[in-house]
């Protein structure tokens, strides 16, 4: 949905801070950094530095190998929860396409990629990508097919049950209206039992917490790049559960991790919350993981507890304690 390339200089402030793959550690009592999924007998250097050479067409180069540096945990907790998939799948939001190139290499079906650049923008499009061979190390071109939609506002140019699985990662906190649209033409297209993967940025993370109790803001600034420039609604697991069963979709694995380096001893003394926050010490980390299966009917309304000022019949209860 959003220009992926904005999410790129969204996060350039804290990633040329970043000069290694170092992993991200964070002290107990906060289990923030699971193990990453890495492929079999790969190690996390030699991802990394296989992700580090990917270069899109017309991106700075400074820019694609901070993005790396900075997300590159995320694209691997990603992978994880895909690569024993098998069918069709569709990656919304592709571009720069380091998930892609992860899910080519190391994955075992197959991708269509869509993108949104903005109103104008031509309906599809090509982008050429280079990376070094994995194999032989050898520099290689390939060229990538896109099709080109508002995710929010439109609806997919796909058919009915047409994939086994719909990548849905970074975006949904990028969307100023209607999540519900982009994820019932999700459910559309994808097949009885298909799979959905989301990622997105917690909001209940402790950094977030921490900034809270020292009277700091948790949201975003504003955008350069307009309105999906900014994370227009970040959201907690318990919601993301809510809106995605409201939706007739059940949970398989859903999981927090740090990605970047955790800042939350800049701002209290974290040691101090352990006893408060012990009993949700597994949902802090910064981003939210989930796969999320496609086997009931959804409702046809708004869940009532992400919307309002709507016309009472438009809107549906959904129970905050369930």
């Amino acid at each position: 949905m959003i220009i992926e390339q904005n999410r790129i200089v969204h996060s350039l402030a804290r990633a040329f801070k970043i000069f290694t793959s170092k992993r991200v550690e964070a002290k107990e009592p906060f289990p923030l950094c699971p193990d990453l999924p890495l492929p079999s007998g790969v190690s996390e250097k030699r991802l990394f530095d296989f992700l580090m050479s990917v270069r899109v067409e017309n991106a700075p180069e400074i820019e694609m190998q901070n993005y790396c540096k900075d997300s590159f945990r995320r694209f691997v907790y990603t992978f994880g929860l895909c690569k024993t998939q098998r069918g069709r799948g569709l990656e919304l939001g592709a571009n720069p396409y380091f998930t892609t190139i992860l899910i080519r290499q190391f994955a075992s079906f197959n991708v269509v990629l869509a993108n949104y650049f903005g109103s104008h923008f031509e309906t599809n499009g090509l982008q050429n990508v280079r990376f070094k061979d994995f194999e032989s190390d050898q520099s290689k071109e390939i060229s990538l097919h896109f099709d080109h939609f508002n995710i929010e506002l439109e609806r997919f140019p796909y058919r009915d049950t047409e994939f086994d699985i719909v990548l849905f990662c970074e975006i949904i906190e990028h969307l100023t209206q209607d999540p519900v649209h982009p994820l019932k033409e999700i459910k559309r297209i994808l097949k009885p039992g298909g799979t959905l993967i989301l990622t997105t940025p917690n909001v209940s993370r402790l950094e977030n917490v921490a900034k809270m109790i020292a009277g700091a803001n948790i949201y975003d600034p504003y955008s350069g790049y307009g309105p999906y420039g900014r994370h227009n609604r970040e959201y907690n697991k318990h919601e993301l559960y809510l809106l995605l069963k409201y939706l007739g979709f059940t949970i398989t694995e859903m999981f927090t991790a740090d990605v970047h380096p955790n800042q939350s001893r800049e701002y209290t003394d974290v040691e101090s919350l352990a006893n408060l926050l012990r009993f949700r010490r597994n949902d802090l980390g910064q981003y939210i993981f989930l796969k999320a299966i496609n086997n009931n009917e959804a409702k046809t309304k708004m869940p009532d507890f992400l919307f309002r000022s709507y016309a009472p019949e438009l809107l549906e209860r959904a129970d905050l304690m369930n």
